[in-house]
């Protein structure tokens, strides 16, 4: 398997789909703006998709991954029966929660944005649309079981395809609601459910080949299920420890008035690298990381981890940059129509310019966690982030009344960095990671090329710094050409040092 080969493939289909992203959220910063509207969506979609994302993107495979594989080779019937097993206990669980969260969706919101509670229309506008969006939450996680089937055969595009689903469903809904004068936020709640069903339908249809779930009210809580279960709650914590931090700063920025739509745009941008440079790098390599871990094959092992930490920079460092530089032009070319206002670009563009110091963390904290998950040790993961939100929570509470919302993002990053750092000391002193000569010449040869590319970027936005303006139309167009133009640049140099090409991530 080529590393890199197959991070593009995972990559080019996440990057279509956070592109189509964008486009839904441009037509929702346009027809919502920062209103009561928006905060009420963001608020009712966080739930569900922070569930999502720590299902779908890698967390569920965390633990799934290794124990399916490791029942598949004993024999294929044994290993159908143990992925029968945990779909019908996912589907049985999640029916259940669903229902308890219907029941009590008014708490569930005063939870996740309790600042809501004062102002009795945007609470009640939360609480109707999540209980419209909540059973998204069903499909989308039987949905990460048979991409994790379909990881472990070595197939990733049907899996990094499926959400492309959520956001062609969501930009029809915005179109059709505006186009028919119709209710925007409600028709988007709605459309995220059917997104949900559609995209479980298209799943099923892609892993038929090599599984198709079998729904028994009886089932056996056997060793190896137990054992499953024992790995998933730790390393749902762990692996998605990002995303639970992004949760807590929903809960706290609630309390600002458009603090939560602030937020909820920076991360639109700077989650479209994280998608390639940590959920991408991270899916390819742990089924392989996984088999050279069971087969013992050291030389191997030591080549995946470093190929990966430096596919996981070489993707982040540049963003990092990028994004500090430009953040204001990104966010005023992305979201700057409508609705969206001057203050809006200035507020969004400052929480992205601090979620953007965090974007190598966020990748690597993906990258370096799977080298405990192919151990089958998910527990040291747990309590790294669990040390990481509690540095996350002691910041933002401890100066939110000081900094305001801006806190948020700052605390995200430090918080993250503080476990890369932790991963890093743990691996070296078990020896669990030693970094060739080779990974640390590369990356000063990243380094050397994201330099180069920073130079061009800044002078191309400086050399159009009219057509980038807010009441220009074509805004993005020129957006587009600087950034595309610097990628090209930053990988035409990567290349040429022998960094980014294919030759150089075979995996054998």
């Amino acid at each position: 398997m080529n590393l890199l080969s197959s991070t593009s493939v995972f990559g080019f289909y996440t990057l279509l789909s956070r592109i189509l992203g964008y486009l839904r959220d441009i037509l929702i910063a346009v027809f919502l703006g920062t209103s009561i509207y928006a905060d009420a969506f963001f608020v009712a979609f966080r739930l569900p998709n922070t569930f999502r994302r720590l299902f779908a993107e890698g967390t569920f495979n965390a633990a799934f991954i290794p124990s399916y594989a490791e029942e598949k080779l004993k024999r294929e019937d044994i290993g159908k029966k143990f992925a029968d097993d945990i779909f019908n206990l996912l589907l049985f669980f999640l029916i259940f929660l669903i229902v308890i969260v219907e029941i009590f969706t008014p708490f569930m919101v005063y939870l996740i944005a309790p600042g809501f509670y004062e102002d009795p229309e945007k609470f009640s506008l939360a609480t109707e649309f999540t209980r419209i969006t909540f059973p998204f939450l069903l499909f989308v996680s039987l949905s990460s079981l048979l991409s994790g089937i379909l990881n472990t055969n070595n197939k990733f595009a049907a899996a990094a395809a499926a959400p492309i689903v959520l956001n062609i469903i969501l930009i029809s809904s915005l179109l059709l609601s505006f186009y028919f004068n119709q209710n925007v936020a409600k028709n988007l709640s709605i459309g995220v459910t059917l997104a949900g069903i559609l995209q479980f339908i298209i799943l099923v249809i892609f892993t038929r080949k090599f599984y198709f779930p079998s729904i028994k009210f009886i089932f056996k809580f056997g060793e190896n299920i137990k054992n499953f279960f024992r790995k998933l709650l730790p390393s749902i914590f762990s692996s998605g420890i990002t995303q639970i931090n992004i949760l807590i700063g929903t809960i706290i920025a609630s309390f600002q008035s458009g603090a939560v739509s602030y937020l909820y745009y920076a991360d639109r941008v700077y989650q479209i690298n994280l998608a390639i440079a940590g959920i991408a790098v991270g899916t390819v390599v742990l089924p392989s990381l996984s088999k050279s871990i069971k087969m013992n094959d050291q030389n191997s092992v030591n080549l995946i981890q470093n190929k990966s930490i430096e596919l996981s920079l070489a993707l982040s460092l540049p963003a990092t940059f990028g994004l500090l530089i430009a953040s204001k032009q990104i966010v005023n070319c992305l979201f700057g129509y409508g609705s969206f206002d001057g203050s809006d670009i200035l507020y969004t563009s400052l929480a992205l310019t601090y979620f953007a110091i965090g974007v190598p963390a966020f990748a690597l904290v993906k990258v370096l966690s799977n080298f405990y998950f192919a151990r089958d040790n998910t527990k040291l993961p747990f309590y790294i982030s669990l040390v990481s939100m509690i540095v996350n929570i002691a910041i933002s509470i401890s100066l939110f009344k000081k900094y305001g919302f801006v806190i948020i993002p700052i605390a995200t990053s430090v918080s993250t960095w503080i476990a890369v750092l932790i991963y890093f000391t743990l691996l070296s002193r078990s020896k669990i990671l030693s970094f060739e000569n080779r990974t640390l010449l590369n990356f000063l040869k990243i380094s050397f090329a994201t330099m180069l590319m920073c130079f061009f970027l800044y002078f191309g936005l400086d050399y159009f710094e009219d057509k980038l303006s807010y009441a220009y139309n074509f805004k993005l167009i020129y957006l587009l050409i600087v950034v595309g133009l610097s990628a090209v640049i930053y990988l035409t140099i990567t290349n040429l040092l022998g960094v980014l090409n294919f030759k150089s991530y075979q995996l054998k």
